[in-house]
């Protein structure tokens, strides 16, 4: 297995920069696993593609305002302008934190953000670094006045207002991600109406998105990379229908690869679906088998990422290689505004 294994060649002009609109308008492709058929639809004809006996499962998480800009004062009196990103809390007002630029940052430098104040110490894994909070608000209450809709660098632009409502999705509720569960984008309340009517039941979960889902995979060999844990939680009611469903012989259908993970995560740690919070860090490389997942709804991702290598495991190199191809050919809009992708 090499990196070069997940890589493709993308036009520019592909890249959807902003989303469609209404979020239901998007296409969407489906895979079927078995066939390896490949069929050009709509994301508006899912009701109609899944059985009535599925069970939807979709991520919750809501995304901060995580992107903030400040002055950077070192040690050695220099001062200049930087950008920081606040990935986590790691303690009382300690947070984890990925800066740009960054690379000169020394512990003991201070970042002022128009009167709050933090301050650097060591550098961690991933290219993180921690920073003491000073403040008389909380990270939380300053994040929420001041930061900015994280949106992917690949889109080129600054965040808008509306960004602030389309890159959430319509369910989202406890905050705590850096970057939107993106196959979700393409819901609204009346589709999912419309997949209860068709007696599809609909799950939530938690998977707070962290920066282990972008940072890029730099090892020749992906198996040497290590993914960087994120927040998960299950409550009692969806770990019961989900055993309950498993039980019956009922499809289970994630909604995106953050909802994948985590099913398989404590399916695979547990032997069962267990309520309860933890940190999941499960890394699916081909040749994973998936225990808890049967189907799964996902955007196009970036080359190289280990988004696509999850979506490689569920079908194969060859079916994705083809589909990512056919995708470009009839010039599907990829990445998190982009069009989605149905693998059965």
């Amino acid at each position: 297995m090499k990196l070069s294994d997940f890589d493709y060649e993308l036009p520019p002009d592909l890249i959807a920069r902003e989303p469609v609109r209404p979020r239901d308008a998007s296409r969407m492709m489906v895979l079927d696993r078995r066939t390896g058929q490949l069929t050009d639809s709509a994301f508006r004809n899912l009701p109609e593609l899944l059985d009535p006996s599925d069970v939807l499962v979709i991520n919750d998480t809501r995304v901060m305002r995580s992107r903030t800009y400040g002055t950077l004062h070192r040690a050695s009196g220099s001062n200049r302008e930087i950008e920081v990103l606040f990935a986590g809390s790691v303690g009382p007002d300690l947070w984890e934190v990925m800066c740009y630029p960054g690379k000169r940052i020394r512990p003991g430098d201070r970042v002022d953000f128009d009167g709050a104040i933090g301050i650097f110490g060591e550098a961690t894994q991933h290219g993180l670094r921690l920073l003491e909070w000073k403040s008389y608000s909380s990270v939380e209450t300053f994040l929420e006045r001041h930061g900015h809709i994280p949106l992917p660098p690949y889109l080129g632009r600054e965040d808008t207002g509306s960004d602030a409502l389309e890159y959430q999705t319509v369910y989202a509720n406890p905050i705590g991600a850096v970057a939107a569960p993106t196959a979700g984008l393409h819901f609204t309340e009346g589709m999912f109406d419309t997949l209860r009517q068709r007696g599809i039941a609909i799950l939530k979960i938690t998977l707070h998105v962290g920066v282990g889902t972008f940072i890029p995979v730099r090892s020749e060999d992906p198996r040497e990379h290590v993914l960087k844990s994120e927040r998960y939680e299950i409550t009692p009611e969806a770990a019961t229908a989900l055993n309950e469903a498993e039980s019956a012989g009922r499809r289970i259908v994630a909604v995106g690869t953050t909802s994948s993970r985590t099913l398989e995560y404590v399916r695979r740690r547990f032997g069962r679906f267990e309520a309860g919070t933890g940190n999941a860090d499960l890394f699916i490389l081909p040749g994973y088998e998936f225990a808890a997942v049967g189907g799964l709804l996902t955007n196009f991702h970036l080359p190289r990422s280990t988004l696509l290598m999850l979506v490689t495991a569920f079908s194969s190199r060859s079916m994705i290689e083809r589909a990512y191809s056919h995708a470009i050919s009839e010039r599907y809009r990829f990445y998190s505004y982009g069009d989605c992708m149905l693998i059965v």
